[in-house]
């Protein structure tokens, strides 16, 4: 009778032999990911579906820390006065946005997570605000109400140059094209100029046009699958590249991104990991994680503690784009740099010039459109192909209506003229010097008042941090709304000056923060005894996110 028990044998040596460099590389890909929650976006997804809904009741909103009955008084009679404030001041551009709120999702979402959730009921009933705008001039915005801001959103990074050039960017093109006027489906000529200036600038051979930045990316991913044929693409824990499912895995996203790899940034494991898989396609960088390596956009509604941290080291990020560039030649992996963002901000040549650092592909949005929406994605040109001559089903399809829009690409040629002017050249060289100069500045301002706040910038991206453990540094985004400074929706975690601040206007940004962080400490914002550490306020979360009382 014939004896399995050796075929057996076989076969389960077999599987394990197999088995064993599957299990090697899942373990090299495990080591990979960064230990927070950010680099494990599956079990955030879980996490995040079990945690309860926590709302704060008037006496809890102000004693979250166990503070004292003194500090607690200072915090209410802070609160108040500043609620009469806002309210007053404000009252039409407030109405506005009230009417505007139950027909906008988009609204209803800003106004809900601009803050912590336990917090947010009563913050948005008391400390309402008013995006609702009714003109521009220079960094100023003036609401309904006739209150003017110096804006330090920048347009989610549109803003370069101020809005008066944009405002000229745009009247400036209309008449460039309103001879053809909006008929889509043609090219107007100023499209070959608009390529020939994005292309000397990119250092590259061919672009194709989209509408948003998420658009571009989407496109440079899909070609850089088509020409590897490979499925996964690879991105850095915490990096932003649009809110498209497989580049957004994690909290936000309904789905599991089954193709995404999310890797350490700056890390020799990452490294590894793309050294040795074989269904790699390309990997995205997004060159504003060197601001906060590893850790998502900072935004003020999940300011818990104070435990948000930037620095910015341009020689270190260099030298780790310099490995990942060869790594990715070596493996016949597409680069891709995603410069929505920062395109045109860190200079003429973006950040492929700033760093010294060539990618295969490249992807430009915000103000590149002069003000007007566009995204843009170029490469070499045996990437940017979209067909094979020998195969002429295999195709790698992109189109959009509104590519090439006549008066999107006016504004674009009004934008890239300008670009290549001098003095516009020398303002991007100089920004960096210019930028740290004046964050050494208020940094300085700050400490000499013993103010628990630093800032931190690239270039002229800044965030905000805090070095005192406090459940309330969120608070510090109204006395600064309450100083007449406009932030976007996601508070101190993210300022964008452009570039027409001039050191007097500066002066007078700095002037306003140091007496908003006056107001909050003085109103009680930074005391707590009782949680002195940031340990011990993530202790103190952890018991009421499970139901214990204290």
């Amino acid at each position: 009778m014939f004896d399995l028990l050796p075929v057996a044998a076989a076969a389960a040596g077999l599987a394990a032999l197999y088995a064993a460099p599957m299990g090697w590389r899942r373990l090299q890909l495990s080591r990979a990911k960064h230990p927070s929650l950010a680099g494990h976006s599956r079990m955030a997804v879980r996490l995040a579906r079990l945690m309860p809904t926590q709302r704060f009741d008037d006496a809890r909103f102000f004693n979250a820390d166990d503070a004292p009955g003194e500090v607690v008084a200072r915090r209410r009679a802070s609160f108040a006065g500043l609620s009469r404030t806002l309210k007053t001041r404000h009252a039409q551009s407030i109405a506005a946005t009230q009417a505007m709120k139950p027909s906008l999702p988009d609204l209803q979402f800003t106004s809900s997570y601009r803050v912590p959730p336990p917090f947010s009921p009563l913050v948005q009933r008391e400390l309402p605000l008013g995006p609702v705008m009714a003109a521009s001039d220079g960094h100023w915005l003036t609401d309904l109400d006739g209150q003017r801001f110096i804006d330090l959103a920048g347009s989610y990074g549109v803003n370069l140059f101020g809005y008066d050039f944009y405002r000229r960017c745009i009247a400036e093109g209309a008449k460039r094209v309103e001879r053809l006027g909006p008929v889509l489906g043609v090219y107007h000529p100023l499209v070959e100029e608009n390529v020939r200036r994005v292309l000397a600038h990119a250092q590259m051979d061919q672009l194709s046009f989209h509408m948003s930045g998420t658009e571009a990316v989407m496109q440079a991913v899909r070609l850089a699958r088509y020409h590897t044929g490979k499925t996964h693409l690879v991105r850095f824990c915490g990096a932003y590249h649009g809110w498209w499912d497989e580049a957004q895995p994690g909290p936000g996203n309904p789905l599991p991104a089954e193709r995404t790899y999310t890797l350490r940034d700056m890390h020799a494991r990452s490294l590894q990991v793309l050294r040795t898989r074989r269904d790699i396609a390309c990997v995205l960088v997004n060159p504003l994680q060197a601001l906060h390596p590893n850790k998502p956009a900072p935004g003020d509604g999940s300011l818990v503690d104070s435990s948000r941290r930037a620095s910015y080291d341009r020689d270190a990020y260099a030298a780790w784009l310099r490995e990942l560039r060869q790594v990715c030649t070596d493996r016949g992996i597409a680069l891709i740099f995603d410069e929505v963002f920062m395109g045109f901000r860190l200079g003429a040549g973006g950040a492929q010039a700033y760093f010294g650092v060539r990618a295969d592909l490249v992807t430009y949005g915000k103000t590149l459109g002069g003000g007007l929406p566009i995204g843009v994605v170029c490469g070499r040109a045996s990437w940017m192909k979209r067909y094979r001559d020998e195969r002429p089903a295999d195709v790698c399809f992109a189109r959009g209506t509104f590519n090439t829009h006549p008066y999107v690409m006016g504004a674009m040629s009004v934008f890239l003229e300008a670009l290549d002017e001098p003095r516009r050249q020398q303002q991007l060289l100089d920004q960096d010097a210019q930028q740290d100069s004046r964050r050494a500045r208020l940094n300085a301002a700050l400490e000499a008042e013993d103010l628990p706040l630093r800032a931190a910038n690239m270039s002229s991206i800044w965030t905000l941090y805090y070095t005192q453990p406090s459940r309330y540094n969120w608070m510090l985004q109204y006395f600064l709304r309450e100083q007449g400074l406009a932030l976007s929706w996601v508070g101190t975690g993210r300022m964008i000056f452009s570039l027409d601040f001039s050191d007097a206007d500066f002066d007078e940004v700095q002037r306003r923060i140091v007496a908003a962080a006056r107001a909050m400490r003085d109103g009680g914002w930074w005391s707590s005894p009782a949680l002195p550490s940031n340990k011990a306020i993530k202790r103190r979360l952890l018991m009421e996110t499970l139901g214990f009382k204290h």
